[in-house]
């Protein structure tokens, strides 16, 4: 054998080697891709009904953001009405009853100091000036 000859079987025990390897590379590489298609079968299999429980469920939540909506108005609309007839109320009501109120004081300071003696009332310049009240204010300097 000459050289050309062991050179040209070198080659090929090479080639023969660089196949086997392709070969197997290429039989793990459709291992692979069956089993990522199987993956993706079955994730397509359980993502359709999910997705349409999620649009039933979107569906669902506006009808009720709708509904919410409508009861706010609702809401809106009682709280100005009752701002509405607080309003009137107050000034229905609120004179009268500070009438009625200012009149009960009065009949009960009147009641109340009915044993009392008439308090002194100073002159002054033509004009009368009632006396000091009960319990009027304190001289700030005295120490009692």
């Amino acid at each position: 054998m000459s050289g050309g000859e062991v050179a040209g079987i070198l080659v090929a025990v090479f080639w023969a080697i660089l196949v086997s390897f392709l070969a197997l590379v290429l039989v793990r590489l459709a291992q692979t891709l069956k089993a990522t298609t199987k993956m993706v079968a079955e994730v397509s299999e359980q993502a359709v009904p999910l997705l349409a429980d999620a649009s039933a469920t979107v569906r669902s939540a506006h009808t009720q953001l709708a509904r919410v909506d409508a009861i706010a108005a609702d809401v809106q609309e009682v709280t100005a009405n009752a701002s509405a007839l607080s309003s009137t109320v107050s000034s229905a009501f609120g004179g009268p009853l500070v009438k009625v109120a200012a009149f009960g004081y009065g009949v009960r300071r009147a009641i109340g100091k009915k044993g009392e003696p008439e308090p002194e009332r100073t002159v002054l310049f033509g004009r009368t000036l009632p006396g000091a009240r009960r319990g009027g204010r304190r001289n700030r300097r005295s120490k009692d």
